[in-house]
């Protein structure tokens, strides 16, 4: 199956195409306070050429209904993703898909969500979660894993927690903010090495494993 992969964190349009010619399936513009912070303006202009394939997510952590309504109405994201119960209080769309943040220490009591990204208690800092807890995790729905994760770890981390998708920010950058193309590029590459390298050790064909629609299980996202 092949994995989704997330640079999250954009904010120049040069990063933004670096992205794109990598091949991401996904890219996060980052709403909330942090060194790669955007408006809602700037990230519809620097992901105005996005190709529709791909996913413009909109990366928030405890927004309100008033900032998520001009995010919203402007920017356009594909995706919103924030923590899981920030979305108890927001009215968001059908058609834009939810990934909703559980954080390590912080499981729902509640069944996980079918789709959610999981990460470290802070965003944008490369911190690790424990690969071995989110293994489990990882079994029971689509994990998303962020958090730590550069090109010379992230086979192991595939190969370990098994996830539906991988999210990068700080590992490809040069200084916070500052995206890097050549970072990018080899995270990119490293993942899809190692699904190659699985789909060889299952005795899988170079096409199989490409059943994933990209935003999928709500696929209907690639508007």
């Amino acid at each position: 199956m092949s994995c989704l992969v997330k640079i999250c964190g954009l904010s120049h349009l040069e990063s933004v195409r670096a992205a794109v010619a990598a091949g991401a399936d996904a890219l996060g513009f980052v709403f909330a306070e942090s060194a790669r912070q955007v408006t809602a303006r700037q990230a519809a202009l620097i992901a105005s050429r996005v190709p529709r394939n791909i996913l413009r997510v909109a990366v928030m952590r405890h927004p309100t209904a008033e900032q998520w309504r001009e995010v919203e109405e402007i920017f356009c994201p594909d995706v919103l993703q924030t923590d899981a119960g920030d979305f108890d209080h927001l009215e968001v769309s059908a058609d834009i898909v939810r990934w909703p943040v559980i954080r390590e220490g912080a499981l729902p009591s509640a069944p996980l969500p079918e789709l959610f990204l999981y990460e470290g208690t802070v965003s944008g800092r490369g911190e690790r979660v424990d690969w071995e807890a989110a293994a489990g995790i990882a079994r029971k729905g689509r994990m998303i894993l962020a958090g730590g994760l550069d090109s010379r770890n992230v086979a192991s981390a595939m190969a370990q927690v098994r996830p539906y998708g991988v999210d990068v920010s700080s590992a490809v950058e040069t200084a916070p903010g500052l995206k890097d193309a050549e970072l990018i590029h080899e995270f990119v590459a490293a993942v899809r090495t190692a699904e190659r390298a699985a789909q060889r050790d299952a005795g899988m064909g170079p096409d199989l494993g490409q059943q994933k629609a990209v935003g999928d299980p709500a696929g209907e996202t690639g508007q």
